[in-house]
């Protein structure tokens, strides 16, 4: 399973220095943008996603909590690997959806789908075809720090029987109060991928934190 440090909670007046010490150690970064809208709180804007994408050589996870998402579709320049992710709850027509996706297959990069702890996969299978990676919210989206919330679990399971069954390849990500605890727990689980914040830069020797939860 892969682990992507949350750069959410990192020291952000040496992010450069941070991204630098983590990549010898981790799979890529991801990195949560929020608008104050869709959901409570405000971070990056695209100027500073851009500056993380010209320190970063490996992957990043764009998660994007915000009302319109389509605005960044063109902002920013996302590379092969790269994932650009948008809410379904805050999409929710289809032709929105299906022209989104179309959008950003066009930059190059990979996109995703991400659900809240309180929808249900079924929402999105009509499009989980298209898509590269599905990223289940296992705490409600906003703020880091939160308690994980297990039944999100069953999420996984559903999700892994419909790529099976459908004969699909995209990933299956995690991202919320995930931590050295839960972390074996969410990997026999059947996820490809998590995002984790505290559980890394909550520790004064980051680098050590994030070897400790392989």
């Amino acid at each position: 399973m892969k682990i992507l440090p949350s750069l959410i909670s990192s020291d952000l007046l040496n992010l450069e220095k941070t991204i630098k010490l983590l990549e010898p150690h981790c799979d890529g970064f991801h990195i949560d943008v929020m608008d104050d809208h869709f959901v409570p709180n405000l971070t990056w804007g695209y100027s500073f996603v851009q500056a993380i994408l010209n320190i970063a050589t490996l992957p990043i996870n764009l998660h994007l909590m915000v009302d319109m998402p389509e605005k960044w579709v063109n902002k920013i320049k996302l590379r092969r690997d790269d994932i650009f992710v948008f809410h379904y709850e805050a999409t929710l027509e289809p032709d929105r959806i299906l022209n989104l996706i179309q959008a950003v297959k066009i930059l190059g990069c990979k996109v995703g789908i991400a659900i809240n702890p309180e929808t249900s996969v079924s929402k999105i299978f009509d499009y989980v075809d298209n898509l590269d990676q599905v990223l289940v919210m296992s705490v409600k989206p906003g703020f880091s720090g939160q308690k994980f919330i297990p039944e999100v679990l069953d999420k996984v399971e559903i999700l892994k029987n419909h790529r099976d069954g459908m004969n699909l390849n995209f990933t299956i990500s995690m991202d919320g109060g995930i931590n050295k605890e839960n972390i074996k727990l969410i990997e026999e689980s059947g996820v490809d991928e998590v995002g984790m914040a505290n559980a890394i830069f909550s520790h004064k020797d980051i680098v050590k934190a994030l070897k400790d939860l392989y």
